[in-house]
C-alpha cells in the first residue's frame, strides 16, 4: 500500500512529469542547501533528494534536512548512500536494491542491515529498483557495478522488468552523478515499453534538451543534481522543458 509521498507522486504523475532536486551533503553547505530547496521549488520541482555516494550521517544529516525543510513545502526524501544513511527528519527513503551490482551486499544485504533502522524511524520506504548504466561514474564504482551497456536497452530493459516483478514500485535509471552523456533516451524508451511502474532517470542532465529528449523517450521522474551546485539558474529551464 502506497505511503503518503508516494500517493503524492503517483498523483501528481497522473497530470505531469515530476523533477527531484538533488542535494548531496558533502557537496552542499547548510546555508548552499537552504538556498537550493528555495529556488527548487521556485522552479516547480517536486521534492528534494538527500544523499550521495558517501556515508555522511547522524546529528549533520538531520540538521541538513530541517534547515531545508524549513525552507521548503516539497517533501524531502532520503537518496541513501549506506546502509546508516537514515533519519527520521525525512519524508520518505527510496529503499533501494542496486540490482546491477556484482556484490550481493548492494543488493540485498546492506538494505537487511538498514530494515530495522526504517521501522524505528517510521520513515516512509519506497522501494526502488536501482541500475547503473555506462560510465556509472563514483555510484557505479562503489557499488562494484556490472555497468549496463549504453547500446544494449534490453539489458536495462530486462532488469527494469525484474524489478517490477519483485515488487519494486519505481525503476531509477543512473549514469552517475557528474557524467558527461545522460542515460541513453534508446535505452529510457525500450524500458518504457516493457514497465508499468514510473521510470525515474538521472545523471547527465544538464541542458533542456538533454531533458527534453528524455522525456520525449517516456522518462517520468528526473533526477538532476551537478546542476545545482554550478548553475541554479538552468533549473528553471530545465524544470520548464521537462513539464511542457
Amino acid at each position: 500500500m502506497a505511503g503518503k509521498v508516494e500517493k503524492y507522486l503517483l498523483d501528481k504523475l497522473q497530470k505531469e512529469r515530476l523533477h527531484f532536486s538533488l542535494v548531496d551533503p558533502d557537496s552542499f553547505s547548510i546555508e548552499d542547501a537552504k538556498s537550493t530547496a528555495q529556488i527548487s521549488e521556485e522552479a516547480g520541482s517536486d521534492a528534494i533528494l538527500i544523499g550521495g555516494s558517501t556515508h555522511t550521517l547522524g546529528n549533520y544529516l538531520d540538521i541538513l534536512i530541517e534547515s531545508i525543510k524549513a525552507n521548503t513545502t516539497l517533501p524531502v526524501i532520503i537518496f541513501p548512500g549506506g546502509v546508516a544513511q537514515v533519519s527520521s527528519k525525512a519524508d520518505a527513503i527510496l529503499f533501494m536494491s542496486y540490482l546491477n551490482s556484482r556484490n550481493p551486499y548492494f543488493i540485498t544485504k546492506s538494505q537487511a542491515l538498514g530494515s530495522f533502522l526504517v521501522k524505528k524511524t517510521e520513515i516512509e520506504p519506497i522501494p526502488t529498483g536501482y541500475l547503473v548504466v555506462e560510465p556509472g561514474e563514483t555510484v557505479g564504482w562503489i557499488g562494484e557495478a556490472d555497468l549496463l551497456p549504453r547500446r544494449k536497452p534490453q539489458i536495462a530493459a530486462a532488469y527494469s522488468l525484474a524489478a517490477q516483478y519483485m515488487g519494486m514500485r519505481f525503476v531509477y535509471l543512473e549514469a552517475g552523478s557528474g557524467a558527461i552523456e545522460t542515460v541513453p533516451p534508446e535505452m529510457v524508451g525500450f524500458v518504457k515499453k516493457v514497465i508499468d511502474i514510473p521510470l525515474i532517470v538521472g545523471g547527465g542532465i544538464r541542458s533542456p534538451e538533454s531533458a527534453k529528449k528524455l522525456a520525449t523517450a517516456g522518462a517520468d521522474i528526473f533526477v538532476t543534481g551537478t546542476i545545482l551546485e554550478k548553475d541554479k539558474g538552468k533549473l528553471f529551464d530545465i524544470i520548464r522543458a521537462i513539464k511542457s
